[in-house]
This record gives structure tokens, sequence and C-alpha cells, in this order.
């Protein structure tokens, strides 16, 4: 479900595509050169701001919500909170996401032409 909500492009920083962190890194660059900041500190926006990138393409870093079913927002909030058992760790080592409609080949033709076909109305 974070998939199909989240749409990450990869799950860490190590499967993004090599051009897309350059693209990200130089409009950060650039935004800041046009603002008049020294170098150095551009350096270290730009740091901030590829955390920032990462912790929305990549699904390792993004934030993970779960409700239960019958769970009130307050408990979903971490206020009183049930004790349970310790969570087991979990590895992704990869997925896979599907979008409404994706893969459905259309094949091109007349579609009245077909419609007649089938009705006898040559």
């Amino acid at each position: 479900m974070h998939v199909a909500s989240a749409n990450p492009q990869a799950i860490d920083p190590s499967g993004l595509d090599p051009a897309a962190v350059e693209r990200e890194k130089n409009v950060l660059a650039d935004k800041f050169k046009a603002q008049g900041k020294p170098a150095a500190m551009i350096e270290k926006i730009v740091e901030s701001g590829l955390k920032t990138y990462y912790k929305e393409v990549c699904l390792a870093r993004t934030a993970l919500y779960f409700r239960r079913e019958g769970q009130t927002e307050r408990g979903a909030s971490g206020q009183k909170k049930p004790r349970r058992k310790p969570a087991r760790r979990i590895k992704i080592t990869g997925f896979k996401r599907f979008a409404l409609g994706e893969g459905i080949e259309r094949p091109a033709g007349d579609f009245g032409g077909e419609v007649a076909a089938l009705a006898g109305t040559h």
C-alpha cells in the first residue's frame, strides 16, 4: 500500500538514477546561487536538500503510516499506545508498482467499423 501511495522511484538512494540526482543538485545549487549565497553555504544547503529529496523518492526513507482497523486517530497519533510484541525487522529487496490502465494495449483501428461488422451492417 505504501508503494502505491508514495510512488517511490527506488528503495534507497543508491538505486536512484544518477542523472536525476545530479539534476536535483543542479536545480538546488542554481536556486541559491541566484540568491547570492556563498559557495560553502550552497554546498551545505544542497546536501540538506538532497536528504529531503531522498525522503520524497526513496521507499526506505519515506515516513510510514499504518492505521489498524478500528483504531482511532488518538491511537494512531501515539497517545496511549497499547503494549504489544516487539516488531520483526523486514528487508525490502524490490517492488513493482502498477498504475490504473498501465499495460492495457488498445489496438489501433476503427471502432465504428468494428461495431458495424459485429452488428452485420457493413
